[in-house]
């Protein structure tokens, strides 16, 4: 029997009665956008994240377009303006910055942590420079106290792309608070996931939520009347039901991962393997437990061979996607060595105790 990296039959079962009515209510209303339930969604999530104001939309990358695409309608950045980001983050981060053609500036992250490294940000700040975009990667908090001082002292926008790390706290304060904007994904593998691609933006910034939510509708604030050439981008009424029932349980399910993760570095002692550095565990909600080894491959074959499946997050670098082909030529060596050694394991909310042993076993017999 194979140990699912992630079993979203297993997920779903756990609240599966209070879906069926969350979905059922929704079919039976007849209404299926815009609606009542996006509204509770968006005043719960706030309410949850600790910002005023919650937009849905329809994936986590429409989330960060179009958090820079009302910064540029509001004028407070322009075409060619840059934007920092980690180099070693998901490709959907970049493309949110290159679609509104603003330029990505790529910055090593720390071998340690995974995140960006807040000691090389100012030497890339230009005059151009507009933005930082922090990723808090696998689940892990991005930000630091350092990176709030470089924004206020070169008058930056900070935005996160939280879409691995809902229910993450700083000092108390949760992920996608914590600077101007956030983007957060729902896809179904997420903490918090969707039937289906799912987003939303959290901003306590008025004017920008009102930007966003009309450059989401068309444009549009009020109907048939189009203010900006917008898109179309909604959180649709049977999504924002199912993830209002999630909602609920996120905290439990983080702290079931928490253990699992407890339990892997407390038991985990091949020398082969190094495990994630965690020194507050407010600070990661565990969406990935990533370890690297320099026989990564050889890794994930013996894990397969023995029944436990496991992914990369990620096998190749943004700079190296011939989608940047312009980059690739580029040297981020931190970031090649990540990408080249990471493997994600097993680590969910309904994984049992003889599973995570079996992992355990298996990694520290491994030679």
């Amino acid at each position: 029997m194979m140990i699912k990296f992630l079993d979203l039959q297993k997920i779903t079962q756990k609240y599966s009665d209070e879906i069926h009515e969350a979905v059922d209510r929704v079919v039976d209303s007849g209404w299926y956008l815009q609606g009542k339930e996006n509204e509770k969604f968006e005043v719960n999530y706030a309410h949850y994240i600790g910002t005023k104001y919650t937009i849905g939309c329809a994936n986590g990358l429409d989330a960060l377009i179009l958090i820079f695409r009302a910064y540029i309608e509001l004028g407070i950045m322009e075409p060619g303006d840059e934007v920092i980001v980690p180099a070693n983050t998901y490709i959907a981060s970049i493309l949110a910055i290159s679609e509104n053609d603003l330029k990505p500036v790529l910055v090593e992250p720390s071998l340690e942590t995974y995140q960006i490294d807040d000691s090389k940000i100012e030497e890339v700040i230009t005059t151009r420079t507009k933005a930082i975009l922090i990723v808090h990667l696998y689940g892990q908090c991005a930000y630091t106290d350092k990176i709030g001082e470089l924004c206020k002292k070169y008058n930056l926008k900070l935005v996160e792309d939280n879409a691995q790390a809902h229910g993450c706290k700083f000092n108390g304060r949760k992920t996608g608070s914590l600077g101007d904007a956030a983007g957060h994904s729902f896809y179904p593998g997420k903490n918090l996931g969707a039937f289906g691609d799912a987003g939303a933006v959290t901003t306590n910034d008025e004017d920008l939520a009102k930007v966003v939510r009309a450059v989401a509708n068309y444009g549009s604030r009020q109907k048939y009347i189009f203010k900006y050439c917008g898109r179309n981008s909604r959180l649709d009424e049977i999504q924002a039901a199912v993830l209002d029932v999630k909602l609920k349980h996120l905290d439990e399910d983080i702290a079931i991962r928490k253990e699992v993760a407890k339990y892997y570095i407390e038991h985990i002692t091949n020398p082969q393997i190094i495990l994630p550095v965690i020194k507050n565990r407010d600070a990661h909600v565990f969406h990935i437990f990533t370890i690297r080894t320099k026989k990564r491959d050889e890794l994930q074959r013996y894990l397969t061979d023995n029944g436990v499946q496991t992914l990369i997050h990620y096998p190749k670098p943004p700079h190296k996607q011939e989608c940047y082909k312009e980059w690739n030529d580029f040297s981020y060596p931190i970031t090649e060595q990540i990408h080249n050694e990471v493997l994600s394991i097993p680590v969910s909310p309904v994984m049992v105790d003889q599973e995570v042993k079996i992992v355990v076993e298996l990694l520290n017999t491994w030679k």
